[in-house]
């Protein structure tokens, strides 16, 4: 009986298991995320790893009595202080929790064959109902074509074709004064991290994909190529990306940019009338070398522009590669990767609370609040990949959930019987053996979906 219950009464939950296998406590402590006083910054952070799965937002949980959810010394007050520190380097805490996962998890599942990618996209952080929120601005949004309030959250990830992994983000706010909402807290020490996220908030997008590429490359992830779409295909950028060393497969929009062909710069347009099409229904259409300017020592950098048949219009798509070694075939089969990170998006907006959880109103909390929301990602994927779970992110996002919530009822149960067990040893005559036969009894008569679900079917068999 002593045997039997400390396995029930010390189940752990996978958001433990995480949190202790990847050491995510030592990680905190190197990005200077401390806690000096009250309750301890592991359980402070894995609380707030668990919210989403409870099903609750930050008020609904803290205001809902006798919740078994709220380890004892967390208020509101604790947590906003803990996400609102200026001094917290959350980039460096994402990065070292994304490449340690990237290196020792999920490369040794990967053919060294395979090609690995990294993949830039921004999404908005809406805010609409906000006013007061630091360096909010009146953001684009490019599907409906309406201004918002809220950011532009330009997030930067790995693939390897079977796993995403976000590595970097950057909350944008608007380059431009007249689009700002509100101000940037003018007493802050310029040498925090608080301080340098704000002022990396008002820079152009291209500046900071570059210096996020920058920082990504040193990771050691193997990866070859950087997929973006249309937004950032400037050639001023990709110039600067494969200055770093790094190749880009992006799509082109049709624009005034003009691509050096035959010693003439021309459009896409016009680029696409001059050069010769593959006959009959060929899905590409064609391919043509370009040239989209000097790098800085003067040497053109070349690149491969494949035109694809538009399946939803009768009309053409263009990616443009780097490599120029690169079949017309692998290009479009590298660029299809890019789709991983718009279901990231989805996954983190729909099931894991991004922007929706709690309502803080100083940048970093805005920061602090979207890292947690990625590692929750960081953990579901790599449940998925590491087992070889057949269901989607969403299924495990609810079997998490169902987890969480069975866990408490376990520990009640496990109470109980060592409740149970320490009445009959008070009882003269009342032997081991029989106390032992009353437990298997009663777990006997158990409906067979508690004894699978609640994990009791080995107390059954002892």
């Amino acid at each position: 009986m002593n045997r039997i219950l400390p396995e029930i009464a010390t189940v752990e939950n996978q958001i433990n298991l995480f949190f202790h296998n990847h050491k995510l406590g030592e990680l905190l402590r190197q990005s200077n995320v401390r806690k000096d006083k009250g309750v301890s910054l592991d359980i402070l952070f894995q609380f707030l790893l668990t919210m989403a799965f409870t099903g609750k937002n930050l008020f609904r949980l803290l205001n809902t009595p006798d919740t078994p959810d709220i380890p004892p010394g967390i208020s509101k007050d604790v947590v906003y202080r803990f996400l609102n520190c200026i001094s917290s380097n959350w980039r460096k805490f994402l990065f070292l929790l994304s490449t340690r996962v990237i290196l020792q998890k999920l490369l040794p599942l990967t053919d060294d064959a395979t090609t690995k990618v990294l993949i830039a996209d921004d999404t908005l952080y809406l805010r609409d109902r906000s006013k007061c929120v630091e360096l909010l601005a009146r953001v684009h949004d490019h599907n409906t074509k309406r201004y918002h309030r809220g950011f532009r959250m330009l997030t930067l990830g790995w693939s390897d074709g079977n796993s995403f992994v976000p590595m970097l983000f950057s909350m944008l706010s608007s380059s431009k004064e007249k689009n700002r909402l509100a101000a940037m807290r003018t007493d802050l020490d310029k040498r925090t991290n608080g301080y340098k996220r704000r002022q990396e908030s008002v820079n152009k997008s291209p500046d900071v994909l570059v210096e996020l590429v920058k920082v990504a490359m040193a990771a050691g992830s193997k990866a070859r190529y950087l997929l973006f779409d249309s937004w950032f295909a400037f050639p001023v950028t990709i110039r600067r990306i494969h200055a770093l060393g790094m190749h880009t497969i992006c799509m082109l929009k049709d624009s005034k940019t003009r691509y050096t062909f035959q010693g003439d710069g021309m459009p896409l347009k016009e680029l696409f009338k001059w050069v010769r099409k593959r006959p009959g229904r060929a899905k590409v259409l064609a391919s043509v070398m370009v040239t989209i300017g000097e790098d800085d020592k003067g040497n053109p950098v070349a690149a491969k522009i494949v035109f694809v048949r538009d399946r939803s219009k009768k009309s053409w798509l263009a990616l443009l590669s780097t490599d120029t070694t690169l079949a017309d075939e692998e290009i479009i089969k590298l660029y299809g990767r890019r789709w991983d990170i718009e279901v990231f998006f989805k996954m983190s907006k729909s099931f894991l609370n991004l922007a929706k959880e709690c309502q803080g109103r100083s940048f970093d909390a805005l920061v602090a609040h979207t890292t947690v929301v990625f590692c929750r990602y960081i953990m579901l994927e790599l449940a998925r990949r590491t087992n070889a779970d057949p269901r989607t992110l969403g299924n495990l996002f609810h079997a998490t959930c169902d987890e969480l919530r069975q866990t408490s009822f376990v520990e009640a149960l496990a109470l109980l019987l060592k409740l149970l067990e320490q009445s009959l040893n008070k009882l003269a005559g009342f032997t081991k053996e029989l106390m032992l036969q009353l437990v298997e009894q009663f777990v006997a008569q158990l409906p067979l979906p508690f004894k699978a679900r609640m994990l009791l079917s080995a107390l059954a068999t002892q």
